[in-house]
């Protein structure tokens, strides 16, 4: 039921549609690459699926073929007719609901409504990927698991641990709201246009709780002291943080060392450090 090369080359042909750079449209044409997505993500009937970036809609009828609810986000306006199309030609009755917006700016509560237990699995535009699970986390607790595919460097990024070259203020981000974790890796060669880099599969699974609980530092404050202290990542923090007046004492007070590195603090570090900086100058603001 899924879209083979041949169809997606097809369908681009005939509805005169060129791939936009500027909205990061790499379309797979792989029916083996989206059913391996559906089943990585363990939907199926029940289940409600939000995907961000249907495109053509290869990866919306591997979710249909699991018999999960499915919302297909889409927000070019030239493939949403065809994505329809695609829709009622090989998945007739299937649960699927086409939405043209665009993920960014969309009202997430109007369009999926409540209770929470949605599932957001999603072949990521490039050029929002990062931002896009970063709000998520954020402000979306409807959605309670992902499995989304990103590009290599930016899956990297997201499972990173501290020490990790890769690991970075988006990196603090998602450990502090949900497990994460890189479930495998996907090939340019599936894509049209095929990209010059790999891609990667990250699976988030939200906490019931984050990391560090609003009680100790609400998550403005911790995430303005992170943003500070990985914009001058080689800097000692002594350094790093300079322009949050923090004193050698906030340091003591968090058990954490001055002469450390952004990169070698944990979410729990940076918790107790963003803590001890509030008490002692008061909230360093959203």
């Amino acid at each position: 039921m899924t879209l083979s090369r041949p169809e997606v080359l097809r369908l681009l042909e005939d509805n005169r549609i060129s791939p936009s750079r500027a909205l990061g449209q790499n379309f797979v044409a792989d029916p083996n690459t989206v059913r391996r997505i559906a089943r990585l993500a363990g939907v199926g009937p029940g289940d409600r699926v939000v995907e961000i970036g249907a495109g053509l809609g290869s990866l919306t009828l591997a979710l249909a073929e699991t018999g999960a609810t499915v919302v297909a986000v889409e927000r070019d306006r030239w493939l949403v007719p065809v994505l329809k199309g695609v829709l009622a030609a090989k998945a007739p009755g299937a649960p699927v609901k086409v939405v043209e917006a665009d993920a960014m700016t969309l009202d997430w509560s109007t369009v999926l409504g409540s209770p929470p237990g949605w599932a957001l699995v999603a072949n990521l535009p490039y050029n929002v990927a990062t931002p896009l699970i970063a709000d998520l986390l954020d402000g979306l607790p409807l959605v309670q698991r992902m499995l989304v595919m990103v590009q290599r460097e930016v899956g990297e990024r997201l499972v990173a641990a501290p020490g990790n070259p890769a690991y970075g203020a988006v990196s603090v981000k998602v450990a502090y709201w949900a497990e994460a974790a890189l479930v495998g890796t996907v090939p340019s060669s599936v894509f049209v246009p095929q990209p010059r880099v790999g891609s990667a599969l990250v699976s988030l699974k939200r906490r019931t709780e984050p990391l560090v609980g609003p009680a100790v530092v609400p998550a403005p404050e911790l995430f303005r002291v992170v943003r500070a202290g990985f914009a001058h990542r080689r800097k000692m923090l002594r350094r790093a943080l300079a322009g949050l007046n923090v004193s050698p004492g906030v340091f003591d007070a968090a058990g954490v060392d001055e002469q450390a590195r952004a990169e070698q603090l944990s979410v729990q570090d940076w918790g107790r450090l963003a803590a001890a900086l509030a008490a002692s100058v008061g909230p360093v603001g959203a």
